[in-house]
């Protein structure tokens, strides 16, 4: 009878807690599938970008180069591998087929491949060797597969796409695990398409047949993540190659919290150095990413809920560089000291509200312990849309970066929220954030305090948050700014008494031994200046640099063919531009390309290359296609020394750089050909020339 009583008491409680326990929250709007939630968990990988434009200095090669250019004299997939494990990126992505056709595997279907390369005798396969490496060393491998191919005769024709889904499956069946698959969107254009130079236009919304194809890659390996620009794959590109995504960041394909129709996440993509295949021009080494800019890029990306796509270009070795190396070491350095030690472990948490006072939904659960379990999450009752949670951390804590996270399987819940720290007396409101999603980073000044309270002030549904984290990144010496006038004076600046500039102008890495600036000093002829501050002797900041050409003090515009304004394409100052429209009777006439302005250097000069630096406020007169001409009495010219196409520049508006063979000359011409609009006047925000 006594264990009758006691059966039938235990059922009686579990009965009652059933009653009690309360439902998780109804997911709100679209959620992430299983791939694409273990997807946002990666945050950061690499792109590499390495192919034939490695070996001729093109960003977007024409489909004409022969096969036997491609030949890498110290290839090496496993150093590749390697810097991306040790810079603590989840995996890499290989440019398997760029827009120029060239297949990085012995690919059965065509002969514009490694097998017809003199690299490994005609017997390697780079794509082989980069999945093995990663294997090797335990990060994951992803493939970029060009859908433009302007090497292929039967391009923008129906039976192109068979070949290229017969590359696809090449891809996703000899060569492992492949998780993420990045689809761009530059197609249709010029090319040589096996012999047959010209323009082919397709529509990219239909020639392809996404549908099928993304059908086709799910069935060989359904854990594939397809990336696209727009909102057909499972990822979506996040509107520019800054690395940066736009904030707020709505991880649906709306325009906020409450319109999105599917799951979206956004991916930033950016390169280490200003272009995203190796070129061994010195501007491109001036331009590698400083710790302190990484970490601005992962605050704009990461930080808002996107992953990061971090560009590593090999050179032609077939390496990463050892100044790039060195770089991506340092900014790990800093990611390891910042985000190491969780600041908020240890506190008390309270909430406002807790979802029918179920300890399975306390604000507790934000907390990072060792144990805790994957779906644990603080959440209110459905009608509390606005509440707030305190961590009390028991003693002061100083900290400079707040970490919150939302629970991505009930989907992107929360908008605006507000950071409050308490000085004793009362609250203080220390930051605020348009949207959580994935992930909200936000770096605020250097704060110390013993009571943090997180208050939403926008939601959509009931807030379901996973994580709560406190960390403080080390402060940084503050990099040097490189300037130069147009008579070539250099001058480098913050200056403070607390420090002092090093600097070298042979393209050696500046250290305590190095020249100490003094005052600014004179380099008319241009060159690469490198600089980094040195405190105490001791703490140093990142080096920074930058390559200049010839000065432009003494440089006139003798013929211009839309005169007004030509004179801001000389001046040194990127806000202000030659911009061929007319202000006529109250409205704006446009001048379209062709368009050309011509230069007297003041002096003969031995030139080697030119720049060509857009305005990014004018993106549709941005100058895509262009000629280049050099002459010594300005009278006979003779052919252009460059012409072809700035290719890219649309999604990455930033100073472009063309070389040619080392010429005399006094003046040179520039021909705008052909803007991005062609309806559009011309921009121009800056010309310069490279000298000797």
């Amino acid at each position: 009878m006594a264990a009758l009583i006691l059966t039938v008491l235990f059922l009686t409680g579990l009965a009652q807690a059933d009653q009690l326990s309360v439902p998780p929250p109804a997911p709100y709007g679209p959620a992430p599938n299983a791939r694409q939630l273990n997807w946002q968990g990666l945050h950061v990988y690499a792109f590499i970008h390495f192919s034939m434009n490695t070996f001729t200095g093109n960003q977007w090669g024409g489909g004409d180069e022969a096969s036997s250019v491609f030949n890498p004299t110290a290839f090496d997939a496993d150093q590749i591998a390697r810097t991306v494990k040790d810079a603590g990126l989840a995996g890499l992505i290989l440019t398997a087929k760029h827009h120029d056709g060239f297949c990085l595997w012995p690919s059965v279907y065509t002969e514009h491949s490694v097998k017809n390369s003199p690299w490994r005798g005609g017997h390697g396969d780079v794509v082989k060797e980069f999945s093995e490496a990663c294997h090797r060393q335990g990060i994951l491998f992803g493939a970029y597969l060009s859908p433009w191919d302007r090497n292929r005769a039967d391009y923008g024709r129906p039976e192109y796409i068979k070949y290229y889904r017969n590359q696809i499956q090449e891809l996703l069946t000899n060569y492992g695990p492949v998780f993420e698959m990045w689809f761009d969107g530059a197609n249709g254009g010029t090319g040589y398409y096996g012999g047959a130079k010209e323009h082919r236009k397709i529509d990219a919304s239909t020639y392809y047949d996404w549908p099928r194809t993304f059908s086709l890659i799910h069935k060989l390996q359904p854990d594939t993540i397809i990336w696209t620009p727009d909102t057909q794959g499972d990822v979506q590109w996040g509107g520019s190659e800054s690395g940066m995504v736009k904030d707020p960041c709505w991880a649906t394909d709306g325009t906020s919290m409450s319109d999105g129709k599917k799951w979206i996440p956004k991916e930033g993509d950016v390169s280490l150095r200003k272009d995203w295949f190796y070129n061994p021009d010195p501007a491109q080494e001036a331009s590698i990413k400083t710790p302190a800019q990484l970490m601005d890029i992962y605050f704009k990306s990461v930080g808002r809920g996107a992953n990061l796509i971090l560009n590593l270009p090999p050179d032609r070795r077939g390496v990463i560089p050892e100044a790039d190396v060195a770089a991506l070491k340092a900014w790990h350095e800093v990611m390891q000291k910042t985000f190491k030690t969780d600041l908020a472990l240890g506190a008390r948490m309270t909430a406002s509200n807790t979802r029918g006072n179920d300890p399975r939904y306390t604000a507790a659960n934000m907390l990072c312990r060792p144990k805790k379990a994957a779906n644990s999450y603080w959440a209110t009752d459905d009608q509390e849309k606005t509440p707030s949670f305190t961590a009390d951390l028991v003693h002061p804590v100083r900290f400079n970066v707040i970490e919150l996270r939302e629970y991505l399987p009930l989907g992107q819940r929360v908008g605006r929220v507000a950071f409050d720290s308490w000085d004793g007396s009362g609250w203080v409101e220390i930051a605020q954030a348009p949207s959580i999603g994935s992930q909200r980073l936000v770096h605020i000044p250097e704060t110390t305090t013993d009571k943090v309270r997180v208050r939403v002030l926008e939601a959509a549904a009931s807030p379901a948050f996973s994580r709560f984290s406190l960390y403080l990144m080390p402060p940084m010496l503050a990099e040097p700014q490189i300037d130069r006038d147009k008579s070539g004076m250099v001058s480098f600046r913050p200056e403070a008494a607390s420090h002092q500039f090093y600097y070298t102008l042979d393209g050696t890495e500046p250290t305590a031994s190095s020249p100490v600036y003094q005052a600014p000093f004179s380099l008319p002829k241009g060159g690469l200046v490198k600089v980094r501050s040195i405190l105490d002797g001791e703490k140093q900041s990142a080096v920074t640099a930058r390559n200049f050409g010839l000065a432009k003090d003494k440089w006139t515009v003798v013929e211009s063919s839309f005169p007004d304004g030509s004179s801001r394409a000389l001046d040194e100052n990127p806000k202000t531009d030659w911009y061929t429209v007319e202000k006529k009777a109250g409205s704006q006439v446009p001048h379209p390309a062709p368009q050309s302005v011509t230069v007297d250097l003041g002096a003969p000069a031995t030139l080697s290359g030119f720049t060509y630096l857009p305005n990014p406020g004018r993106v549709s007169a941005t100058v895509d296609q262009y000629q280049f001409y050099l002459s010594l009495d300005g009278k006979n010219w003779g052919k252009p020394v460059a012409q072809g196409e700035f290719s890219n520049i649309k999604a990455s508006p930033i100073e472009q750089t063309v070389v040619f063979p080392k010429t005399q000359a006094r003046y040179f011409r520039f021909v705008a050909l052909h803007t991005l609009e062609p309806k559009e006047g011309v921009s121009v925000a800056e010309l310069g020339v490279i000298g000797e």
